[in-house]
């Protein structure tokens, strides 16, 4: 049984997910001219109000960092139970960079913003940190199914394996549509959680 620091850490690392894709969705419903089909939950830390997604920006990555700590301390050694958190770090840590450098104006959004965008290099930076984030989330998921695995949730293990696929196929529709690629980082961050709950409170199957 995890001792009481440790079940806070991986509330955390639960709390991540919903808490980054709450706060996204009601700002999108919120202000001018934000589109869900044309903009990227990214760009809400442009503009007057952009201050409030920077913060959701690096709350999160310190919720997923708190996260990894606490499924380092739960797995212990081996193989899920040190690149597993560490990846999990690396997603967290791409948050910060997220933060730090924010994408660039386009499609619209914020307002009076043209339809084009012209990538910056904060915009490079912005998306080469969530690129990396998420390879490093996808392939946490695949180093946990054998968390999974070993304590007998074979049927998560498979889906976790799974899950990284439907990921990437989000990212890779983004050219197509902008809300693919919502979906897709949605999908990551809730089955982080999934995994997470899972592996904290689900007893060991015989």
């Amino acid at each position: 049984m995890a001792g009481a620091a440790v079940r806070r850490r991986l509330a955390g690392g639960m709390a991540a997910g919903p808490v980054f894709l709450a706060v996204g969705v009601v700002q999108g419903l919120a202000r001018d001219g934000f589109d869900f089909s044309r903009n990227a939950l990214s760009q809400l830390a442009l503009g007057q109000a952009g201050w409030i997604q920077t913060v959701n920006f690096l709350l999160t990555g310190a919720l997923l960092v708190m996260g990894a700590v606490g499924l380092r301390q739960l797995l212990g050694g081996g193989t899920g139970g040190t690149w597993g958190p560490l990846l999990v770090s690396v997603f967290g840590a791409s948050f910060w960079a997220a933060a730090a450098f924010p994408a660039d104006a386009g499609a619209g959004f914020p307002a009076g913003a043209p339809d084009g965008t012209v990538v910056s290099a904060h915009g490079a930076v912005h998306m080469v940190a969530g690129m990396v984030g998420y390879l490093a989330l996808c392939a946490a998921f695949v180093v946990l199914a054998g968390s999974l695995a070993a304590r007998g949730h074979r049927r998560w293990a498979v889906t976790s394996r799974l899950v990284p696929v439907a990921v990437l196929a989000g990212f890779v529709a983004s050219a197509a549509s902008v809300l693919a690629f919502t979906a897709g980082a949605g999908l990551g961050l809730l089955w982080l959680t999934a995994v997470t709950a899972r592996l904290a409170t689900a007893p060991v199957d015989a």
